[in-house]
Formats: C-alpha cells, sequence, structure tokens
C-alpha cells in the first residue's frame, strides 16, 4: 500500500467557515495578530488571548467539514495516508479521518504554563482566567503561538521522509518551519501543490504538479485521480 503524506494549511479550515490571519494584513478577527497569538502577547493581556480563543472555540462546535476534508478521507481506501495540519481546529477529525498530525497544537485542548506543560483535553469549553492546573500554574490555549518552537515539527519531518506521494492543500509553503518539510519527501516521490496561489518554487523540486483551485475542487480533482489510477 503506498504512503500518502497530506500538509494542510489555512486554505482548508477557510472554507469551513474559520477565520485565518491568511491575507489579513496582520490583523485576525479585528486584533494585531502578536496581540493574541505570541507569548509577549499572552504576558500583555492574558484575559484578551483567553477570549480570542473561547470565540474561535464557540466557533468551531458548529464548524463542519468541507468537500476538502471529506475527499481525503476516500484516500484511506486505498492508501496509507497521514495528514499533517498546521491548524489547530478539528475538522478533519470531524471528517472522519484517521491519522493527523497537529503542528501547532489543538484548539479542543489546554495546557498548563509550567512545567511539565501538561494537556488537557476540554472540547469546546471555555479557559478563563483562574482556571489552573492540579500545580497551581494558570491554563492557556494548546497552540503554537509567533516566537515558540514547534514541538512536532521532527516528529513531521520523519513522517515525510517515508512518503510514496505529497500533497499539500491550502498553504502557501512560506510559513516556517511547516514549509521545510516538503525537503524531507524524498526526491523521485509524486508532489501535488492545491492552492490558488501558485507558490514560488517550480524548478526546486522533481515530479511537482500544481492545481491552481481552492481547497475543495483541487482536492476532489485530485482524489478522483488518485483513486483511478
Amino acid at each position: 500500500m503506498k504512503k500518502i503524506i497530506v500538509l494542510t494549511g489555512a486554505g482548508v479550515s477557510a472554507e469551513s467557515g474559520l477565520s485565518t490571519f491568511r491575507d489579513a494584513g496582520g490583523l485576525w478577527e479585528g486584533h494585531d495578530i502578536y496581540d493574541v497569538a505570541s507569548p509577549a502577547g499572552w504576558h500583555k493581556n492574558k484575559e484578551l488571548v483567553l477570549e480570542f480563543y473561547n470565540k474561535r472555540r464557540r466557533q468551531l462546535k458548529d464548524a463542519k467539514p468541507n468537500e476538502a476534508h471529506i475527499e481525503l478521507v476516500k484516500l484511506e481506501k486505498k492508501y496509507d495516508v497521514t495528514i499533517i495540519t498546521q491548524n489547530v481546529d478539528d475538522l478533519h477529525e470531524k471528517a472522519g479521518s484517521l491519522n493527523i498530525l497537529h503542528l501547532h497544537g489543538e484548539l479542543t485542548k489546554a495546557r498548563s504554563t509550567s512545567p511539565p506543560y501538561n494537556i488537557y483535553d476540554i472540547g469546546y469549553g471555555d479557559i478563563n482566567l483562574g482556571d489552573k492546573c492540579e500545580k497551581g500554574s494558570q491554563l492557556r490555549p494548546n497552540v503554537v503561538w509567533f516566537g515558540e518552537p514547534v514541538p512536532n515539527i521532527p516528529i513531521a519531518a520523519e513522517i515525510c521522509m517515508t512518503a510514496d506521494i505529497f500533497i499539500v492543500i491550502g498553504t502557501s509553503l512560506v510559513v516556517y518551519p511547516a514549509a521545510s518539510l516538503i525537503e524531507y519527501i524524498p526526491y523521485d516521490s509524486v508532489k501535488y501543490i492545491i492552492d490558488p496561489v501558485k507558490p514560488d518554487i517550480q524548478g526546486l523540486y522533481k515530479n511537482i504538479f500544481f492545481i491552481e483551485e481552492p481547497a475543495t475542487t483541487g482536492t476532489k480533482k485530485l482524489v478522483k485521480e488518485l483513486m483511478d489510477i
């Protein structure tokens, strides 16, 4: 069974109505990105940061996976599929995908702010100022902010080394370290990029194909092609 690795980004979630900071001019739902998605923003105003993510969690509760999420599940009938996502939502899980690695954390989880940084499932509930772990540290969203390390990158890189087919959906391949994952794909493996904006990487990789469409229509087209092989 061939191995497919899928890297998904903001363009997939956007078509389910989830707002992103992509192409937002440095603003995210009216907030400066660094005020709500950085350690400095957290230390400056914890209440603002918590409420920002509480709102996103409430929004996520009612969000539905779109055709791109659903089409990817079909690939599991024929291929060994692992999804590496930059998104913190749970839409891949809702669609039914089985193997998912979240690079930037998960919105439905909280974590403590002191070692050993325990992680807690909270579903779609709020995190409030004063909510603490059993050791007394304030809980925060389990989301990787700007300026923080991405602990799952080494795991993702190792997974990418096993790819027979690599599919990138809804991400511009300009945000590091996630953008570096294509470097770990075997040279002869087939690579597909699905995004309305074609990244400037043509000629850098062998066996690379571009589908310049939104995530939903582009994924549907590619999945049909792969299932018919």
